[in-house]
Parts: C-alpha cells; sequence; structure tokens
C-alpha cells in the first residue's frame, strides 16, 4: 500500500537570540542572559494536505497566513480575554454638548524655574508648565490663537493630529515662524479622540517648557475618572549647551550618570575583556540615553498627588511622554497595568506588569485602587538614575519599588556581539527581530538576569528555562490589538525601505546616511498605500513619528493591527508600517523624535504631488533654506592646556559632514618651539572614520643641545628625510583614519614634501574621571598625558611633550 505523500513543513522551537545554543520546544527564558526565548523555525514533516492554503488567503512577507502571526497571538488573546473580564463592564457617559467651536488663546513668555535646585531660564505658556491641557470632544472644531511674547521666534506643532497642512505647526515647512511679539491663528476640525499632546517645534524649546496634553473625548466616554499625565524631564544646563556638548563627544554626562565603563571598573568587575573587544570594534561606552538630567516631572512636579482616590476605584491615565530625550518606564504598585490605548488609538485591554513609553508616545492606561491607601505609580528613565511619582489614594503609603542600576557591562558584551568590525548590527538569521518582542537591553536588567558578577549555585546546562527568573510581563507592539479593522482602502501600494545610521562619537543621525538637508523630498501621491521597512542599523533606539497620519503598525494581528504614529525601533529590528495617502496636499515630517537626533537631522519630508501653495510659507525656497540650517549648523569645542612647561590645545568648528580645527603646542621658550597646525576636512562613510584634509601647518624651534630623544636625533624623520620640523611654514594636505581602539591614524604630505604618519588617541577611559591621551608620529615627536576631570569645563592635567618636556596645571574643556 503506498503512503501518502509527505512533505516538509515547520515546528517551533525556541532559542535565545544572544545565545543560540540554548533551545527549548516552549517558551521561556534563556538560563544565561535572561532575555524570552523567540520562535525559531525548524523542519518537520506532514500530510500534503495539511499544508496547502485556503482559496483566497494572502501571504505576508512579515508575518503569517492571512497576516497573523499564530505562534504568539494565542497568548495575547488569553490576556486581552483576562483584562476585559477584569476591567468589568464600565458605563459610558453620552456627551450633552453639541459639537461647536473651542477657543483657546496661549500666551507664550519667558519665565524662571528651580525644577533642578537652581534659577533658570524657561518657556511658560499662560504661565504653567506644561502648557495648558487643551480639550475638545471629536466633532469641534479648534481656534487656538499663539500669542508670542517671547524675544525669540516660536511656533505650534499637535502632535498626533489629522488636520489642513497649514496648521500642522513645523515652522519653515507648513509655516514660517512665529516672529516675537506676533500671533498665530491656527483653527482646524477635531475629526479624532484620544491622548494627543503639543509642542514647540522651533530649535530646542520643547526642552526648557513648551509641552502640554491635547485631550480629545468621545461622544460616548467612559464614565471613570481620567487624569492626563505630562511626563518631562529638566536640565539645569541649556539646551543648546546639550546639544553642543554631545556633538562635541563629551563623556561628562556618562560621569554623572556613573556609566563611564572604565578600564579600571572594567577590570575590578571582571570585564577587562569585554571592554578591549569594545573599543576594537571602535566604539564607545555602552548607554541606553544620551543626556544626564537633574529632575524628572509629572505635570511639572516630581511628586504628583492624587489622594481623592478610594478602594477600588478605577482609574484611567492619560500618559504622554514629552521627554525631549528619555524613555520612561511606567510600574504602579496596586496591581497590574491595563494598556487601553495607544498614539490616540484604541487596543483591546491587555495587562501588563510594566511598560516602556518612547519618547513622543502617549498611552492610556487603567490602574485600580486596591485598599485605601496611597499606590505609587512610578516613572522611571530608562537609564535609572532618578524617578518621578504619581501617588493615587490617601494613606499608608505603598511604593511601587526602585528600579534597580543596569549593568552596563553585560550590555557592553551584547553590543559587542551584535555588532561587526564595519560598524553594521549582525542580523540573526531565522529571527525576527521586530515590535519590541526581543528587547536586548534584557540582559543589563538585574530584576531579571540577577545582580552583576552574581555567583551561580547551579550549573546552566540543569537549569529549568523558568527557574528562579521572575515572570515580568511587560509590554511589546506584538500585544496591541486595535478592536476594529484597520485595512487600508484599496489603492496603488509602494514599498520604502530606510536604515536608521547614526555615529556616536560624533553624535550625526541620519537616515540612510543622510540627513534632511542632503535629502530629496519623498513625493506621494493621494490614494496610494505607502508600506514603509525600517531597519535600525544602530546603536539606540529611535521613535519615528510621522506627522498627520496614522499608519498600521504589522505585528501579527492581521486586520487588527494597532494604528499609531510613532514607533519605536529597537536596535537591530526591522519593523513594517503602512498608512495611506488621503490627504489634500502639503509637506509632512517624519522623524526621530528624540530632540536632538531631529536636530541633527534624522528624518524625511513626504510631499503630496501636486500641493497647491501654502499661503503661510509665501517663499518656499527661503523657508527650505531656513530649514536645512537647522542640521547644518555648525558647533563649537574646544581644550586649552596651561601647564608649568606651556600651553597645548585644540579648537574645532565642526557640522554633519566638515570640520574646521587648529591645534598648537606653544612652549614656554623659543627651545621648547611653537606649534600650530589648522585643518579643514571632510567626514567620509557612515561611520565617519576617514577624514581627507588640506591645512597649513607653522612650527618653529631653535636647535636644543640638551634634547634628548627616545629615537636619537631628530635630524631627519623615520622616512630619512631632513625635517623641517624646527622651522615650517607649509600647506599641508593628508587622511586620518580612525583604527580599532579609537587609535587615529594620520597620514600627510606638505607642501615641501615632507611626508608624516602619526598615532594618537585622546580621552582613553582609565577611570571614572581620569583620561589618558598619547601621540607618536615620523618627525621623532611624542607625547602622553593625563586628565583628571573636576567639572564638566575643568580638569587638572600633566603631561610629557618631547619637544616641551614635563608639565603640568589646569585643561579647560568647551
Amino acid at each position: 500500500m503506498k503512503m501518502p505523500e509527505k512533505e516538509k513543513t515547520t515546528t517551533t522551537v525556541y532559542t535565545c537570540p544572544m545565545h543560540p545554543e540554548i533551545v527549548s520546544d516552549k517558551p521561556g527564558k534563556c538560563p544565561k542572559c535572561g532575555m524570552n526565548l523567540v520562535a525559531k523555525r525548524g523542519n518537520d514533516t506532514k500530510n500534503k494536505a495539511a499544508h496547502q492554503d485556503m482559496p483566497g488567503m494572502k501571504h505576508d512577507k512579515n508575518e503569517g497566513i492571512n497576516g497573523m502571526d499564530t505562534a504568539g497571538n494565542s497568548t495575547t488573546m488569553d490576556n486581552i480575554k483576562k483584562a476585559k473580564a477584569n476591567l468589568g463592564p464600565i458605563k459610558t457617559l453620552p456627551s450633552n454638548t453639541p459639537p461647536g467651536t473651542v477657543r483657546y488663546d496661549l500666551y507664550v513668555t519667558d519665565t524662571t524655574v528651580t525644577y533642578g535646585g537652581k534659577p533658570k531660564h524657561a518657556i511658560a505658556v499662560n504661565g504653567s508648565i506644561p502648557m495648558p491641557t487643551l480639550t475638545f470632544t471629536e466633532g469641534d472644531t479648534a481656534e487656538i490663537y499663539v500669542h508670542n511674547r517671547l524675544k525669540e521666534e516660536t511656533s505650534m506643532h499637535w502632535h498626533g493630529l489629522f488636520l489642513p497642512n497649514r496648521y500642522d505647526g513645523v515652522p519653515n515647512m507648513t509655516q514660517m515662524p512665529i516672529k516675537p511679539g506676533a500671533t498665530h491663528f491656527y483653527k482646524f476640525p477635531v475629526k479624532q479622540n484620544g491622548t494627543h499632546w503639543y509642542h514647540s517645534h522651533t530649535m530646542l524649546q520643547e526642552q526648557i517648557g513648551m509641552y502640554g496634553a491635547f485631550i480629545i473625548k468621545k461622544r460616548q466616554e467612559w464614565d471613570i475618572p481620567s487624569i492626563p499625565l505630562v511626563l518631562s524631564e529638566w536640565t539645569n544646563m541649556k539646551p543648546e549647551e546639550v546639544q553642543r556638548s554631545l556633538h562635541a563627544a563629551t563623556d561628562w554626562f556618562s560621569i554623572k550618570k556613573g556609566t563611564t565603563q572604565s578600564y579600571a571598573e572594567a577590570i575590578k568587575t571582571g570585564n577587562f575583556k569585554t571592554k578591549v573587544a569594545n573599543e576594537w570594534k571602535r566604539m564607545n561606552a555602552m548607554d541606553v540615553s544620551d543626556v544626564y538630567y537633574d529632575k524628572f516631572l509629572i505635570n511639572g512636579e516630581n511628586q504628583y498627588q492624587q489622594p481623592q482616590f478610594k478602594a477600588g476605584d478605577k482609574v484611567r491615565l492619560r500618559i504622554a511622554n514629552a521627554g525631549a530625550s528619555s524613555y520612561f518606564w511606567l510600574k504602579y504598585a496596586g496591581g497590574k497595568i491595563t494598556v487601553v490605548a495607544t498614539d490616540g488609538n484604541d487596543v483591546e485591554p491587555v495587562e501588563v506588569d510594566r511598560l516602556i513609553i518612547a519618547v513622543s508616545e502617549t498611552y492610556d492606561v487603567v490602574v485600580t485602587i486596591p485598599e485605601n491607601k496611597s499606590y505609587e505609580f512610578l516613572v522611571t528613565p530608562e537609564d535609572r538614575t532618578k524617578s518621578a511619582s504619581l501617588w493615587l489614594g490617601n494613606g499608608e503609603k505603598v511604593a511601587a519599588g526602585k528600579m534597580p542600576k543596569l549593568k552596563y557591562f553585560a550590555g557592553m558584551k551584547m553590543m559587542n556581539d551584535m555588532m561587526d568590525m564595519n560598524g553594521n548590527m549582525i542580523e540573526m538569521k531565522g529571527m525576527k527581530m521586530q515590535n519590541q518582542i526581543m528587547d536586548m537591553n534584557t540582559v543589563m536588567y538585574p530584576e531579571i538576569t540577577g545582580l552583576e558578577n552574581a555567583k551561580k549555585t547551579a550549573k546552566m546546562d540543569d537549569m529549568d528555562m523558568n527557574d528562579e527568573l521572575p515572570d515580568i510581563v511587560t509590554l511589546n507592539y506584538n500585544m496591541l490589538r486595535d478592536p476594529k479593522k484597520t485595512v487600508l482602502p484599496k489603492g496603488p501600494v509602494r514599498e520604502l525601505k530606510f536604515d536608521l545610521t547614526g555615529n556616536m562619537n560624533r553624535y550625526v543621525w541620519t537616515l540612510d546616511n543622510k540627513t534632511v538637508s542632503e535629502s530629496d523630498k519623498i513625493l506621494i501621491k493621494k490614494g496610494e498605500n505607502l508600506r514603509i521597512i525600517l531597519y535600525n542599523n544602530s546603536m539606540m533606539r529611535h521613535p519615528m513619528h510621522l506627522h498627520g497620519h496614522d499608519f498600521r503598525v504589522i505585528n501579527g494581528q492581521g486586520d487588527y493591527a494597532p494604528m499609531k504614529n510613532v514607533l519605536d525601533i529597537m536596535p537591530m529590528e526591522r519593523d513594517t508600517i503602512e498608512f495611506a495617502a488621503t490627504e489634500n496636499g502639503g509637506d509632512w515630517f517624519f522623524h526621530c523624535h528624540i530632540l536632538y537626533h531631529m536636530m541633527s537631522g534624522m528624518g524625511r519630508v513626504f510631499s503630496y504631488e501636486n500641493s497647491p501653495p501654502n499661503p503661510d510659507v509665501p517663499d518656499p525656497k527661503l523657508a527650505q533654506r531656513r530649514l536645512f540650517r537647522d542640521d547644518r549648523m555648525p558647533h563649537l569645542m574646544g581644550r586649552v592646556g596651561i601647564e608649568s612647561s606651556g600651553s597645548d590645545g585644540q579648537l574645532m568648528l565642526a557640522q554633519t559632514r566638515w570640520s574646521l580645527n587648529t591645534m598648537w603646542h606653544v612652549g614656554t621658550n623659543a627651545m621648547m618651539g611653537y606649534e600650530s597646525e589648522t585643518m579643514l576636512g571632510r567626514y567620509i562613510g557612515r561611520n565617519q572614520w576617514l577624514f581627507p584634509y588640506v591645512g597649513f601647518d607653522y612650527h618653529y624651534k631653535e636647535f636644543n643641545p640638551g634634547e634628548k630623544n627616545i629615537f636619537g636625533s631628530d635630524e631627519r624623520n623615520m622616512f630619512g628625510q631632513i625635517s623641517n620640523k624646527e622651522n615650517r611654514k607649509t600647506i599641508v594636505a593628508g587622511i586620518a583614519y580612525t583604527l580599532p581602539m579609537l587609535i587615529v591614524a594620520d597620514a600627510r604630505i606638505d607642501g615641501n614634501g615632507k611626508l608624516r604618519f602619526q598615532l594618537g588617541r585622546e580621552d582613553i577611559p582609565v577611570s571614572k574621571r581620569l583620561r589618558a591621551n598619547f601621540m607618536v608620529n615620523t618627525d621623532k615627536e611624542y607625547a602622553a598625558g593625563l586628565r583628571f576631570i573636576l567639572t564638566k569645563y575643568i580638569a587638572l592635567s600633566t603631561h610629557y611633550d618631547s619637544d616641551m618636556g614635563l608639565g603640568g596645571g589646569l585643561t579647560f574643556n568647551y
């Protein structure tokens, strides 16, 4: 008897993306790092008939049959069912007020705040930070007058709203900036509902107070208390100085946060090899956020009290992350958090223990007050340096539990494994890195993977996948499911792909290695559907925001994919979104919402073809030049040493691609020498390791009969050429290249035909505050030094120079 024909099909096994040798036939956690095991397809045999497709079924290259990822969907559906049961029936209240015109007048003024313990300049609207909560009901018409009482330009963007393009509020794109003393009028129909927010889109004003909640109620709204929560951060440093410091690659923020990851710390914790491997791949220390902040705020307060609630009450928290660069962990001391909406769009309720809210995202969550006590809703930045708290209820305080310090060297080891020698992320074959389902930073979470260097009491091979690992349910995008179908209308489909790219050393952030000013607008047509595939080829997560449109997040929920306008993309993820081009025209910004990433040029402009002229942009060419100026802005940085042997230092004016810098060594007398080199060059490539340049070299030094040189006589250089370093006034041309260990190799030729090859490195992290440097070249010059950092701008320093000898004093950094 002939057996039925067999065909290979797939079964599911589970493995760890960081430790592929760990394999299981069921979900669980990796015993080595604590990460969730992820599904990976294997081969098996089934009847051919069982593998055939049903007629009419569609195949999605990012999802399973008919767009449904059945492997992980059953868990989500069980969660939804449980969350609905625990929420119970919630009454709704109809709006008794018919749709009408709602007017707000917003007065933008300078103010002074003391959030960080010192009086500092900020910007308030109607005297408050955050800006006033604007409340509408679906169907209303918004009339908003923005009165600029500042001495500088401003603007106002309505984040996540569907509105005519001219009112979107992006200066030099959809309108011209609001001049000092001027008033700008915004009018648009309120066509949606949910939790949104609004903020300045001018320069860095969002960092110092220009943000607020924008709440749109449904015509039938839930009858439970609702609290808008605007999360933000505060730094005593001027935001312009924050931006300049990031481009200057100062590690002052790491010092303040305790995340330097120096060689001394690496040796002390047994991570020396990890540190060397990290620098061998030309990476700086691991971090999860860029900026040190002095205070974190909820509605303008660090401790926000809401004592009016009693046992059994349910409270809806409408949360908007208005932070300029901070992601926030959200935890609740009173039990589970039920997520019911994101970015103004309802989702089926899901219960979680915690969630992370990306920069500019909004989430609506429901929490319950278990007893007549005060329960902490804890807001913690991703770097876990500080926190802010909302207290719900009255009575004995119940804390949510502070989040422990991250294990940075574990994160560094993970990044070493994820990055190749060319600075590219290594994709894991057979694994879907998407929609936050694999948080690679899990290896850094002590609450999941244990304390750093904790001794293991059992062999890894003998451990059960779930033994002694807490079952913490963390929200990810795969858990989000829209209550209604979100299938796009029929129309032509166009697919676009972008790589999210960047250079942390120089703080340049791009899409496909191009900034906004280096890119053409992306022309789109009304009626077409845009499918965008985003691959994060950087070490940072990026919250990508699309103006004026919601998009579907392709996440395994098929026709019920959630709608959002912000997508958090983790390192190494490849995520897919799609949206319908439904607007009547205009230019719509698509950008990373980390403020300092956006200002460095990480974005694109979607532009509808044949758009009518925008009356608020009378000179489009002028507007474009001003828009492009943002990411072309040069930043000044420098270092000046004043020591007993003389002065040495460097000044640099640099932007995305170009750099003009001058360095000098000036001894206390002519026998020590006077030297200055000035260079203009352009950084080449995505990693910007290559730097060709031209410049001028001045070097004068009197003969010193008592001078000693470890290389012997310096009358000739190491190439055998007669040295001109004692009297050199010449043009130079050369190429600098960053080698492994972040050593810069510099080869040049001067106008006299003299060759020079040089190796050097600055800022070797010896300990938390101690930095070393060295230089050696074929002119038989060499130097080495140390700096102990006292403040952001001042360090104790000493160095030895083959011309100037040994000296000590102070070094000033800018």
